[in-house]
């Protein structure tokens, strides 16, 4: 199961700096807009402690992570939904991702041109917001026109669409987001299906000085205020430190220069965490000599349905699942010990996996 974040911003707040730093993938870096025009696309290890101690009990011959994609996408301006600054591509761009991570520039320096003067994180998220807002309406309109003849024509599907595309126009023309609309359960489940960019969670990620990077600052106090208004998340970092930290393949060395920083983990890793958690994902894991692998599941999953991440056949010939819980294997060492405790559970296809489980399934085909 794929997770997929999409980078925006406006130009020159550290997007692409950001986005080099979680992939490693040489995006290009330059000090003026539209330095990305076609989306640059890099997959991230979704950094968990738990496979390190997994792998500790259980020595594999290899570990293979979750994982997240990052799009980082060109910056945004001002009439970007009119077409400005190749703006309607960006926006379609930004349609295919799942999580929004806005990145906003939180620091000073005036070696580094801003594109509208100065440092002010309330109006450039509004900036880029408007201009999400005025895309979805715009696409909110056209599919209320669209879906006019098949309610006429006695589409139930189409009209319960109709109903809650009007729904969520009127909540747009007052300029709140998709995402802050309240539904039921059977509105929202509706909602995901039709890609509004509004709808999609965000996080926003404020780039700071060195200085800052521990506890923040005023900007990111101010954008953490705005986020609780708008459903959204906010993790802030200094995108040259975590470009440094990148480059260090040594993972004693990056303890050490974190720890030198006053950090335990990366601003990278706490971003790619909060992703996962925003779309409401969880990790379980199989293990054994062969390989230690994280698998991503939607929370509420059942064992068939984990088992049918792995493979489709996992899930149709499901048989049962015999698990039991990280915590445990922390506590008794061993799946042999797990077993002499009579902690190792064997659970059927009712059965609601829990974040950390390690699991073998059993199946057939």
């Amino acid at each position: 199961m794929a997770l997929t974040c999409g980078i925006v911003g406006l130009p020159n707040v550290g997007k692409s700096t950001t986005f080099n730093a979680l992939t490693k993938a040489g995006a290009t870096v330059a000090n003026y807009p539209f330095c990305t025009i076609e989306p640059n696309a890099g997959v991230v290890d979704v950094p968990d402690e738990r496979m390190v101690k997994i792998s500790e009990k259980i020595p594999p011959q290899r570990q293979i992570p979750a994982t997240v994609e990052f799009l980082d996408i060109a910056g945004l301006v001002k009439g970007a939904s009119k077409g400005e600054g190749l703006g309607n591509q960006f926006l379609g761009n930004i349609r295919q991702t799942q999580v929004i991570v806005h990145v906003v520039r939180c620091f000073e320096n005036d070696d580094i041109i801003h594109v509208d003067g100065n440092i002010n994180p309330i109006r450039d998220i509004e900036t880029i917001d408007t201009e999400l807002l005025l895309s979805d309406l715009e696409f909110t309109t056209r599919r209320i026109d669209s879906l006019k003849k098949q309610v006429r024509s006695g589409n139930k599907n189409a009209a319960l669409e109709e109903g809650l595309l009007t729904k969520v126009l009127a909540h747009l023309d007052t300029g709140k987001p998709a995402r802050t609309l309240e539904l039921n359960s059977d509105e929202a489940e509706l909602l995901q299906t039709l890609n509004l960019i509004t709808a999609k969670p965000v996080l926003f990620c404020c780039n700071v000085s060195e200085k800052d990077v521990v506890d923040g600052n005023a900007h990111v106090d101010i954008v953490k205020k705005h986020a609780a208004t708008q459903k959204a998340e906010v993790v802030w970092l200094c995108a040259s430190i975590e470009s440094e930290i990148a480059v260090l393949d040594d993972e004693n060395e990056k303890a050490e220069f974190l720890e030198s920083l006053g950090l335990k983990q990366s601003g990278l890793a706490v971003l790619a965490r909060k992703g996962y958690d925003l779309l409401g994902l969880q990790t379980y894991f199989t293990a054994g000599e062969k390989e230690v692998r994280a698998w991503t599941i939607r929370k509420g999953f059942t064992a068939p349905q984990a088992a049918g991440v792995i493979h489709s056949d996992f899930e149709r010939g499901f048989i049962r699942a015999e698990t039991y819980s990280f915590d445990d294997l922390m506590k008794y060492g061993s799946e042999k010990a797990i077993k002499e405790a009579g902690k190792l559970r064997v659970e059927g296809k009712e059965y609601i996996m829990k974040d950390g489980d390690i699991v073998h399934f059993l199946f057939n085909v």
